[in-house]
């Protein structure tokens, strides 16, 4: 038989396990709970940490615009690739510690084509009012400079623009010198719109910063006069540069990697 002091002692222990079963659950669910936290702390890192790669707001690397690409993803699928394979090998990212000296005739014409994985997108490019672009961009491309490398960068919202000349892919690289702004009074951008067709220099915000990332406009854009315009895309390879932009960006978004496969394989300027 049980007796009431036993009873007592049974009653006692059975509470004690029940506290220590209530704050095992509880440390459980705290276990949890900070879990999540820690992991919604980790994507805004994440988040951050990508937003402050791609330049911000105010851009940190050559840039067209303001606007940086989306780093939210979408579910939706991705339009066709409406472009062929790249021909292949990679970009040499050779670097040079100064602007090549002027070579080029300011008096002449001189025409740049880019030969893409989308087709041919020539551009007829202005040496007498941007002649520093054009001395660079014709130094570039005999060494090679743009072959293999991808237009990075694609814009289908507030401004429309096929961003490229980048070697890294990546919106930070350059060839390792800078170029003087030029041409930023012409009458085509003095009214803050870059009209279709325009050829212009990304920079980084800065005076001078420009290198070799450029940006062809596929529709009137609205942006501050600082960006260097040197060239307008021929009526062909305005077909090319709007094939590109109808495919639209990675993830549906609308700032960031065109799904097109624009890379340029290969990228000559001559002197007509």
């Amino acid at each position: 038989m049980v007796t009431s002091e036993q009873r007592r002692k049974q009653l006692a222990r059975e509470k004690y396990l029940r506290q220590q079963e209530r704050r095992a659950e509880t440390r459980r669910k705290a276990r949890i709970r900070n879990a999540a936290i820690a992991a919604g702390v980790a994507v805004v890192l994440v988040l951050c940490t990508a937003y402050a790669l791609s330049g911000g707001l105010e851009g940190k690397e050559d840039t067209a615009s303001d606007p940086q690409p989306s780093a939210t993803p979408s579910a939706q699928k991705d339009a066709p690739d409406p472009c062929a394979e790249p021909a292949k090998g990679k970009p040499d990212g050779e670097q040079w510690k100064k602007e090549p000296e002027m070579a080029v005739d300011e008096s002449a014409t001189y025409t740049m084509a880019l030969d893409t994985a989308c087709g041919k997108i020539g551009v007829e490019m202005d040496a007498g009012k941007a002649p520093h672009t054009v001395n660079s961009f014709a130094f570039l491309a005999e060494n090679d400079f743009f072959d293999h490398t991808e237009c990075h960068r694609l814009t289908t919202e507030g401004i429309f623009v096929l961003q490229c000349g980048d070697p890294q892919g990546s919106g930070m690289g350059g060839p390792g010198y800078t170029i003087p702004d030029e041409n930023l009074d012409d009458e085509r951008v003095k009214d803050g719109v870059y009209p279709a067709g325009t050829v212009a220099m990304a920079n980084t915000g800065q005076k001078d910063s420009g290198g070799s990332q450029f940006f062809l406009v596929y529709r009137d854009s609205k942006l501050p006069p600082s960006y260097t315009p040197f060239g307008t895309v021929t009526d062909s390879g305005m077909k090319v540069l709007k094939k590109i932009a109808k495919a639209g960006v990675k993830g549906q978004a609308e700032d960031g990697r065109p799904v097109a496969t624009a890379t340029i394989d290969d990228a000559t300027v001559r002197k007509s």
